[in-house]
């Protein structure tokens, strides 16, 4: 006896198929890191023209692939359309950092509260997200080139109430140099004048979240090794001196759009040290 399992009916089984579900659309928007799955190839988009849409990935390649579909987005198919002329032309009601873009926003007289962060890399990614708002704000960011300087650099700015620093420092966890710095600084005299805040990650380049770049995690670099020189490395780019990690800080950098590019570790740091310079205490121009 020959089994059936339709019976009679040769759709008796029909509604039990999977459903096809329709795969959403995505406008190619400048920065928008895809992967597209006929090559493996991943990078984010430097342009449209046309019906073709154009990836660079982290080695800085690019490659052209026609718009539709064939793409992953976080790992999710996607088709790729051309951006909408309205989506092209308007400006950002936003500002980098999610804060509502004031209109005709004009810089303030610039406080006499600041912010330093620990290098110029750190100061150029809080200018790049947080930039429209500490203009409008009137706080002015410096950097240290290194956190040893701290101490002394306080004592020349002599901090009070109304007059505040606010401080950015990397790798700010149990057992660090950097904690100890802080810990230190913060047991001297400047009680309700000075605030140190900091992240986990080795350097700042680390805050930027991996997906931006077109990888799953930073690489782990031996501590033998000068962190930078070991990205750099990692990801074959070339790292022989100074103009090399700049280079590289570049390219990193340019994945940044907005705050949701950014680590939350960081984010909440930057906004605390933003939000004390700027408080009703501390508005001396």
């Amino acid at each position: 006896m020959t089994f059936d399992r339709y019976g009679s009916d040769v759709l008796a089984d029909f509604s039990r198929r999977p459903v096809r579900r329709e795969v959403p659309k995505m406008e190619a928007v400048t920065d928008l890191v895809v992967e597209e799955v006929g090559s493996d190839f991943c990078g984010s988009v430097v342009g449209v023209d046309g019906k073709l849409v154009q990836l660079e990935d982290r080695h800085g390649r690019r490659r052209t692939f026609a718009l539709g579909g064939g793409f992953l987005y976080e790992g999710t198919p996607v088709v790729l359309v051309a951006p909408s002329a309205s989506r092209a032309s308007a400006g950002p009601a936003r500002t980098a950092s999610g804060s509502a873009k004031a209109p005709d926003a004009r810089a303030r007289v610039a406080r006499a509260s600041r912010i330093f962060v620990e290098g110029r890399h750190d100061a150029e990614l809080v200018e790049k997200v947080w930039g429209d708002d500490l203009r409008e704000e009137g706080v002015v960011v410096e950097y240290l080139e290194g956190v040893d300087h701290l101490d002394a650099v306080l004592r020349d700015f002599a901090p009070t109430r109304e007059r505040r620093v606010g401080v950015l420092v990397d790798h700010l966890v149990a057992g660090s140099k950097e904690s100890r710095i802080a810990q230190q600084v913060m047991a001297g005299s400047y009680s309700g004048a000075v605030l140190i805040v900091g992240h986990p990650y080795v350097d700042v380049w680390q805050s930027v979240k991996p997906a931006r770049l077109g990888i799953e995690a930073w690489p782990v670099v031996p501590r033998s090794m000068e962190w930078k020189h070991g990205i750099c490395e990692a990801f074959g780019w070339p790292h022989d001196d100074q103009t090399d990690i700049a280079n590289a800080w570049k390219r990193i950098l340019g994945r940044v759009r907005s705050y949701t590019d950014l680590e939350p570790e960081l984010l909440g740091r930057v906004e605390q040290l933003i939000d004390f310079v700027t408080g009703d205490a501390a508005a001396g121009r």
